[in-house]
């Protein structure tokens, strides 16, 4: 078993950056982000694998950025340019099999 724990959403602004942090109990990998809107199906955001290769979502390709610290278990996701749209809960998952409980963001006009 694998325990997640997210920190890092909030509210900001258009154009404004927040930065989500994951913690995994034990070293695991891939590593990455999902993001669920209201009556919408849940979408990659970004994964990282164990050799440091990244995968994003179509629609935050140039504007966010994933990273890991492998000594603390635990994966970044920077997010710059944000728009209203990228308002969704944000899933960290471990192995695409462990899920964290979810981190708001919000982002406003």
């Amino acid at each position: 078993q694998v325990q997640l724990v997210e920190s890092g959403g909030g509210l900001v602004q258009a154009g404004g950056s927040l930065r989500l942090s994951c913690a995994a109990s034990r070293s695991i990998f891939p590593m990455g982000w999902y993001r669920q809107a209201p009556g919408k199906q849940r979408e990659l955001v970004a994964s990282i694998s164990s050799g440091g290769s990244t995968e994003y979502g179509d629609s935050v390709k140039g504007r966010f950025t994933i990273s890991r610290d492998n000594a603390k278990n635990s994966v970044y996701l920077q997010m710059n340019s944000l728009k209203p749209e990228d308002t969704a809960v944000y899933y960290c998952h471990a192995s695409f099999t462990y899920w964290g409980q979810g981190t708001q963001v919000t982002v406003s006009s």
